[in-house]
């Protein structure tokens, strides 16, 4: 790496050391610790309500999740019924149309790990786009698969060395080769951004096939919109061909189609944090100036919105986070149970470590709706799989012990959700094919059969990979395992991957 790039690295670290907590000691402030330990204190006295009250009481931990996640479909459908317009002004782009876009660079970063199979369709759609990427950097995070003899064989790379960027292809003159030892997504991604200069970077993984429009529609928004500094593209998950992965399909395809909803739900009310770290675009600028991903982090992409929103109240910047709707993907997902688990265990683990991190932020009115209300809600998360799953638990007792004056409002309780459910269900596909134009596979009937057979399979799936990041956050494991590639980028065998930071 040259000394320019060293230095710019090391800039980085001393950026990131400024604007993360985790390397500072402040007190946790009031409202946070009254938020995260109201949650923890709610959860024990219902659980005690079971051995001591009867009829519906008996079963507190299971109203209250009821009515937590009811509350919730509730905010989303109010903030998000606007999709539902002929012409939504968030459709697409998440901008009207008086404001004349400006041209901006675009490079794309594509993070890969002994990711051979994959990266020649990643970079086949990459080059098919509408809006053709000025710059495609390969960050190689020390793979030991056939990465070398592809890049340098079918695409006429030449090896830059270990730690060096190489010249553009022979071949493909907006494509470069970054090879840096292995040491996990953040740090290849981190010596991509300070290797190359271009106003807007988009990061993807080898394993996520972008559509036709996805740069343009990326490019647009961050050219209509100055404030904008990061936002998150549309997945769907395709998981492979095997009976047990078409079951995961169905069920994750219906979550990624609530999840982005409930995304454009709380960017509507200036709240959003979660991106898609898989396929994601940033303000270059603002993402050197708070220090880069954070090697620290098992959720890297999700920390970084942190330290962003921070950022920009401290100094008063009026940044902003959004969801591009127009911006498409199709991305490999868990095809197997013991894969589910794995990816939802670090996913919690990260979520965990992260809002540790910034427990300063919780209600805090300083950081507007973000503070208000978005973190509020992620410290109530925090303890929702202990919620489902002791609610779970609890009915399968009182069903063996027979507790008839407990199970027949109980019944009615759920019966009401599932309705409820199946309600969001029918209407958020509707809502997403509006906004993106797009059906992904998902149509009424199934969502009927996942709104009914999700709440006793996927979401206690969803709710033990939970469980174990508890386990992981708690013992402070980061160890991520072997990810099994089974969906459309691999191939029908499937490839097995490490994923190890």
């Amino acid at each position: 790496m040259s000394d320019d790039a060293t230095g710019n690295a090391q800039r980085l670290e001393v950026a990131r050391a400024l604007h993360s907590p985790r390397f500072t000691r402040s007190p946790t402030p009031l409202a946070s610790w009254l938020v995260h330990t109201g949650v923890a204190a709610l959860w024990c006295l219902l659980f005690a309500q079971a051995f001591v009250l009867k009829g519906v009481f008996a079963w507190g931990t299971g109203v209250a999740y009821v009515a937590y996640d009811t509350v919730l479909l509730a905010f989303v459908f109010s903030q998000a019924w606007r999709l539902m317009r002929p012409d939504p002004d968030e459709t697409s782009t998440g901008v009207g149309h008086d404001t004349a876009p400006v041209r901006l660079t675009l490079g794309v970063v594509v993070a890969a790990h002994n990711e051979a199979a994959a990266l020649p369709v990643t970079l086949r759609a990459l080059m098919a786009g509408r809006r053709v990427p000025d710059v495609i950097v390969i960050a190689d995070d020390g793979s030991r698969d056939g990465t070398f003899a592809l890049l340098t064989g079918e695409y006429g790379l030449t090896d830059p060395g270990e730690g060096g960027l190489s010249a553009p292809s022979s071949r493909y003159p907006n494509l470069q080769w970054l090879r840096v030892p292995h040491g996990g997504k953040a740090r290849a991604l981190n010596a991509a951004l300070v290797g190359i200069h271009t106003d807007i970077v988009m990061t993807v993984d080898a394993d996520t096939l972008l559509d036709a429009r996805a740069c343009a529609a990326m490019h647009e928004a961050f050219a209509r919109r100055p404030q904008l500094v990061a936002a998150t593209g549309v997945l769907t998950p395709v998981c492979g061909q095997t009976a047990g992965a078409r079951v995961l399909q169905l069920f994750q395809t219906y979550e990624y189609i609530r999840n982005f909803i409930s995304r454009f739900a709380w960017m509507r009310a200036d709240g959003l944090l979660l991106i898609s770290g898989a396929f994601a675009c940033f303000r270059r600028e603002a993402v050197l100036a708070v220090g880069g991903f954070d090697p620290a982090c098992l959720v890297e992409d999700y920390e970084l919105i942190h330290r962003l929103r921070r950022y920009s109240t401290t100094h008063a910047l009026g940044w902003e986070v959004r969801v591009v709707g127009g911006a498409q993907a199709i991305t490999d997902a868990p095809g197997t149970l013991r894969s589910f688990l794995r990816q939802r265990r670090r996913w919690f683990a990260g979520f965990l470590q992260t809002q540790y991190w910034y427990r300063d932020m919780v209600g805090n009115g300083h950081y507007g709706n973000l503070g208000r209300w978005m973190l509020p809600v992620k410290a109530f998360d925090t303890l929702q799989p202990i919620y489902g799953l002791t609610a779970f638990a609890l009915l399968v007792a009182f069903v063996c012990e027979g507790h008839v004056g407990v199970l027949l409002p109980v019944s009615g309780i759920i019966l009401g959700k599932i309705g409820i459910d199946l309600a969001f269900h029918l209407w958020s596909v509707h809502a997403y094919r509006r906004w993106t134009g797009h059906a992904t596979g998902a149509s009424f009937g199934w969502a009927l059969v996942a709104a009914v057979l999700e709440p006793f399979s996927f979401q206690l799936m969803r709710h033990t990979g939970a469980a174990l990041g508890w386990g992981h956050f708690l013992t402070g494991r980061q160890r991520w395992g072997v990810q099994v590639r089974r969906g459309i980028l691999s191939g029908e065998r499937g490839t097995e991957v490490s994923r190890d930071p």
